[in-house]
């Protein structure tokens, strides 16, 4: 039986889903039950529909309902899901990369999203984004047509110029625009990767492309990271084991730890990979986070054995999705070809908008402001993580994210429920595991972990956990 408290100080919302998901956990509601409908639900227990439909929708994506068309809500079915912690096994494997995308577009609406993977509107570049919209608009500029499969050239150009600046000897037609490092990925994992290869990632390392890469058949080998970067010996040892024929990394500022390889380690990975055959894609998505002028694995190797990915998704708008590929101009055509067999051409005109935030006089400031905000958040959230007992994997003071985890909450996924039923996203670290497994570490990210609401849960979880011994 659910009782529901209306003058508690707990949402009616919150008291529907703890309520319903304590239900499912003590079998009370079997799986495959099915729940009253949203009005009888709301009637009975004297709520609106609108609280109603809130609850369900959380239940749902938490992965404890399932919605069915014409048909109503029922207890989703979750044989074997679930490791008691302590037990070895594998953690609730609904929070998988499949629930990491669907959290992202399905549960924006949650007011604390400390796990996430996007900044804050208002540390954007949106001013810049619509003083080009409005020149855009003005200066009678074609926008009929598909644009060009290689995408803007004149955005082509300017990355071009950038990279320059970062000491690789680059030209337009080195460079080809995605919509976002999410589409340049998925290129390189279709021109690079067979089914059954073997293919090393970072580990812990980026969701989204592992499950491009089990999608497509490949076998994942995870490359441990360190809080200095590589572990070059286990990457050598895994090499000669596995003989991959692509690694898949991220040197700068790496998602989810922040770590950073120093250019020794650079110099060792590619020496490898000179050895062993192997193709190094850098994923280089935060480098405008980064205050400091850094050596990358593209401008040492200048684009013989590897493919350099960035964006502006990141710091000018998520939803522009424009970043790109360069590469020796060989490869990048046969890219350019893929892009088109999926999609034909990405955006002129949202190429057009990015270039114009870019060439409009402001967005060094931008990037300037941006990378000292993040240095400030860095340093509060890292003093509030230690505060409460958390050990830190490292503290990079750039980019987006801290890496971390508390000896009392030894189940970072079983967290990550609790705290989406109270209206926070974290990052829960199985979620960035090659195997998925029960795991402690989270990831934090800055920009959004100074929430007052996101500390109190996090020392409610401890303190209870700490009682319960």
């Amino acid at each position: 039986m659910l009782n529901l408290a209306p003058d508690s100080s707990t949402p009616l919302v919150t008291q529907i889903v703890d309520g319903l998901r304590r239900l499912i956990t003590d079998r009370s509601l079997q799986p495959d039950a099915k729940l009253p409908s949203i009005r009888a639900f709301a009637a009975t227990h004297g709520v609106s529909v609108f609280t109603v439909v809130e609850a369900y929708d959380r239940l749902v994506a938490q992965g404890w309902l399932v919605s069915r068309a014409n048909a109503g809500f029922f207890v989703k079915r979750r044989a074997g899901d679930v490791a008691t912690p302590g037990e070895g096994g594998a953690p609730d494997l609904r929070f998988d990369a499949r629930w990491y995308l669907k959290q992202i577009f399905e549960s924006r609406n949650l007011p604390v999203k400390a796990g996430c993977g996007w900044l804050p509107h208002d540390w954007l570049f949106e001013e810049g984004v619509r003083r080009s919209l409005r020149q855009l608009a003005t200066d009678g500029a074609e926008l009929g047509g598909y644009g060009s499969p290689h995408g803007h050239m004149a955005l082509r150009a300017l990355i071009a110029e950038t990279l320059a600046e970062q000491q690789i000897a680059a030209s337009a037609d080195h460079v080809l625009l995605t919509q976002g490092s999410s589409q340049a990925l998925d290129l390189a994992v279709r021109r690079l990767v067979k089914a059954g290869d073997a293919v090393l990632v970072d580990e812990p390392g980026y969701p989204n492309l592992m499950f491009m890469l089990r999608y497509l058949g490949a076998r994942l080998v995870g490359v441990p990271r360190t809080p200095q970067g590589y572990d070059t010996a286990a990457l050598e040892a895994l090499i000669v084991e596995h003989k991959p024929s692509v690694f898949f990394t991220q040197p700068r500022l790496q998602s989810p730890t922040g770590s950073v390889a120093p250019i020794a380690q650079l110099y060792r990975v590619l020496q490898l990979a000179e050895a062993h055959g192997l193709t190094l894609v850098e994923n280089d998505l935060y480098a405008d986070m980064d205050p400091l002028a850094r050596p990358s694995l593209a401008s040492l190797d200048q684009l013989r054995r590897v493919i350099h990915i960035g964006s502006y998704s990141k710091t000018i708008s998520p939803n522009i999705r424009v970043g790109f590929v360069a590469a020796e101009p060989g490869l990048l055509d046969e890219l350019t070809q893929l892009k088109m067999v999926s999609g034909l051409t990405s955006s002129d005109i949202t190429e057009r908008i990015a270039f114009g935030a870019l060439t409009e006089g402001r967005w060094r400031k931008h990037l300037k402001a941006l990378r000292d905000r993040l240095a400030d958040a860095h340093g509060r959230v890292a003093q509030r993580l230690t505060g409460l007992g958390f050990e830190l994997f490292g503290e990079p003071k750039a980019g987006l994210y801290l890496w971390a985890r508390h000896p009392d909450l030894p189940d970072a996924a079983e967290l990550s429920r609790e705290a989406a039923g109270r209206g926070v996203m974290l990052g829960p670290g199985h979620l960035f595991l090659v195997q998925p497994r029960t795991t402690g570490w989270m990831r934090f990210n800055v920009a959004f972990s100074e929430d007052e609401r996101l500390w109190q849960l996090l020392a409610a979880q401890i303190e209870r956990h700490q009682a319960q011994g």
